[in-house]
Parts: structure tokens; sequence; C-alpha cells
């Protein structure tokens, strides 16, 4: 799953097993990225 870190803006890979932690600067808070999908949703 893709996440970004909230300190350093890089894109984080995170597998089930890793820790929730930038590899690049150590930081802990990660942001989920949206999905690209557009998603239409009707009023009836």
């Amino acid at each position: 799953m893709s996440y970004k870190c909230s300190r350093c803006k890089r894109d984080v890979q995170i597998d089930e097993y890793g820790g929730v932690r930038c590899p690049y600067c150590g930081h802990r808070v990660l942001l989920k990225e949206r999905s690209r999908d557009v998603k239409e949703v009707g009023v009836n």
C-alpha cells in the first residue's frame, strides 16, 4: 500500500510485517494517498 510521509513528502511503501516508519527520515506520521479512480453517484 502506498503512503506519503508528512515530513519529507516522499512516497513510502509499507509492507505487512515492517514497522510504520518512513525509511528516509524516520518520521512515524504517514498519510494514505487517495485513489485516482473517479466515482459517480446517481441522485434518485
